[in-house]
C-alpha cells in the first residue's frame, strides 16, 4: 500500500515541479522589465519629495502649495484609472503600457519648466492622467500569468519597487540637485526632473516590442507550455469566480469592494506620506545638507524593500493573509505614532522610521493578493481599477491635509496620529470583513 501511494505521488510531484519551472520562466521574462518600469513610474511620481527641498525656495512655494501640487496628480489619476484599465482589457497590455509610459515620461520631463503654481498644478494633473491605469494594469496583467497562490510574492516584487524608487531617489536625486545646480543656467531640481523623466520614454519604445498581451501570444513559450498555461489560467478563473458573479454591476454591489477601497485608501495615505514627506522628516530629525538627507533616506527604503519581500513570501508560503496584514498595519500604526516622540537620538528616530516603512510597504502586496479572489473574468479589469481609484483618492486628500497641517502648526504630529489611526482601522476592517478561508490563497 505504501508503494502504491508513493508511486501515485510521483506524477503529481513531477507536474507541480514542471509548473514551478514554467512559472519561473515566465517570471524571469516579464517581471524584471515591468519592475524597472514601475520603479521609474514611482520615481517620477515622488521625486517632487526631494525637489521641494529647493523648489519651494526657488519658486516661493509654501508647504500647503507643495501639498496641493502633490495631491493634484491623483485627481487626474482617479479620473482616468478605470477607463485606462478597460482599454488594456480591450487593446492589450503591450499598446496600453507603451502609451502610458510615453506620455508620463514626457510630462515628467516637462516638470523642469515649472515657473508658477499654475504650471506646477497643471503638469502634476497631466502626469496623473497619463500614468493612470499603470499599476492596476500590472495587477490585471499578472492575473493572466500567475495563479492566486503565487500573486502575493509576485506583487511584493512590485511593491518593493516603491522602496527601491525611494532608494534610487536617495542615491541620485540629492547629488543631481546639488552638483547640477547652475549647469546651463538651470536649477538642480530642473535637472533632476529631466534626468529622471527621460527613462520612461525609452522604456515605452522598448515595451512595444518586448511585451505580449497574454500567454497565447508568447512566442518564447513552446506550444506545450502555452497549452499548460491555458489550463492553469482556466483553473485559476474557476477557483476565483466562485466568489462573485461575472458582471461588473454585481462586483460594484459587493460590499467587500468598498471595504477593499477603504483599506487601500488607508494604506496609501500612510505609504504616500513616506514617499512625499520622508526627506522633510529626516531634515526635521536634524539633518540639513540635501545630499545627507538624500543618503539617509536610502536606509528606511532599502530595509523596507527587503522586509516587504520576506513578509509577503512568508504569507504565500503559509497561505495566510489576514493575520499578516493585521500585523503589518497595526505594527505600522504603532511605529508611526512613535515618530511623534521626537527622541534626541537620530539613529533611534531613523530606526523607528525604518520599522514603519517595512510594515507599511509589506502590507500592500498582501492586501492586493485578496481582491482578485472576488473579481474575475469581465469584472477584473474594472473591479481592480475601481478599488484602486477609490483607494488612491488618498493621494488627493493626504498630501493636501499634511501640507495644511504643517503650514498651520509647523509640525506633522497631528497628521501622523491621523495616519496611525487609519492604519489601525484598516487592519481591523480586513480582519472583520474577510473570512479566513477567503483570505487564504
Amino acid at each position: 500500500m505504501t508503494k502504491s501511494i508513493s508511486s501515485a505521488a510521483v506524477p503529481v510531484t513531477t507536474a507541480a515541479s514542471e509548473d514551478d519551472l514554467l512559472l519561473r520562466k515566465v517570471a524571469w521574462r516579464i517581471i524584471p522589465f515591468l519592475f524597472v518600469c514601475y520603479v521609474v513610474s514611482f520615481l517620477d511620481r515622488i521625486n517632487i519629495g526631494f525637489a521641494q527641498l529647493q523648489m519651494k525656495h526657488d519658486l516661493g512655494f509654501s508647504d500647503a502649495m507643495y501639498g496641493l501640487g502633490a495631491a493634484v496628480f491623483y485627481i487626474g489619476y482617479v479620473l482616468c484609472e478605470v477607463p485606462s484599465n478597460l482599454l488594456l482589457a480591450k487593446y492589450g497590455a503591450r499598446r496600453t503600457f507603451t502609451r502610458i509610459m510615453l506620455l508620463w515620461g514626457l510630462a515628467s520631463v516637462g516638470m523642469m519648466f515649472v515657473s508658477s503654481p499654475a504650471h506646477f498644478y497643471l503638469l502634476r494633473f497631466l502626469l496623473g492622467v497619463f500614468e493612470a491605469g499603470f499599476f492596476p494594469g500590472i495587477v490585471l496583467y499578472l492575473t493572466f500569468w500567475f495563479p492566486a497562490n503565487r500573486r502575493a510574492a509576485v506583487l511584493s516584487v512590485f511593491f518593493a519597487g516603491v522602496a527601491v524608487a525611494g532608494v534610487f531617489r536617495g542615491l541620485v536625486s540629492g547629488w543631481i540637485m546639488r552638483d547640477m545646480s547652475g549647469v546651463m543656467g538651470l536649477f538642480g531640481w530642473q535637472w533632476m526632473f529631466a534626468i529622471e523623466g527621460a527613462p520612461a520614454v525609452l522604456l515605452a519604445v522598448f515595451a512595444l516590442y518586448y511585451l505580449v498581451d497574454s500567454p497565447r501570444h508568447a512566442k518564447w513559450l513552446t506550444p506545450l507550455e502555452r497549452d499548460r498555461f491555458e489550463t492553469l489560467c482556466a483553473e485559476g478563473r474557476a477557483k476565483e469566480s466562485a466568489h462573485d458573479s461575472s458582471a461588473l454591476v454585481a462586483a460594484l454591489r459587493n460590499p467587500r469592494v468598498y471595504l477593499f477601497a477603504f483599506v487601500y485608501f488607508s494604506l496609501t495615505c500612510a505609504s504616500l506620506t513616506l514617499s512625499f514627506w520622508m526627506p522633510l522628516m529626516i531634515r526635521d530629525f536634524g539633518i540639513k545638507d540635501v545630499v545627507s538627507v538624500s543618503l539617509y533616506s536610502v536606509v528606511p527604503n532599502a530595509i523596507g524593500a527587503v522586509g516587504l519581500v520576506l513578509i509577503a513570501r512568508h504569507s504565500d508560503r503559509v497561505r495566510e493573509r489576514r493575520k499578516h496584514f493585521a500585523f503589518c498595519t497595526i505594527g505600522g500604526a504603532i511605529a508611526l505614532a512613535a515618530l511623534t516622540l521626537h527622541l534626541p537620538s537620530f539613529p533611534a528616530m531613523l530606526a523607528i522610521l525604518s520599522v514603519a516603512a517595512v510594515l507599511i510597504f509589506a502590507a500592500l502586496p498582501i492586501f492586493w493578493s485578496v481582491p482578485p479572489g472576488y473579481l474575475s473574468g469581465k469584472t477584473a479589469a474594472a473591479g481592480i481599477a475601481f478599488i484602486s481609484s477609490i483607494g488612491i483618492t488618498s493621494g488627493i486628500v493626504s498630501p493636501w491635509v499634511i501640507g495644511q497641517i504643517r503650514t498651520t502648526t509647523g509640525s506633522m504630529d497631528l497628521a501622523v496620529y491621523l495616519l496611525a489611526g487609519l492604519l489601525l482601522l484598516s487592519g481591523l476592517a480586513l480582519m472583520a470583513g474577510v473570512k479566513k478561508e477567503s483570505a487564504t490563497a
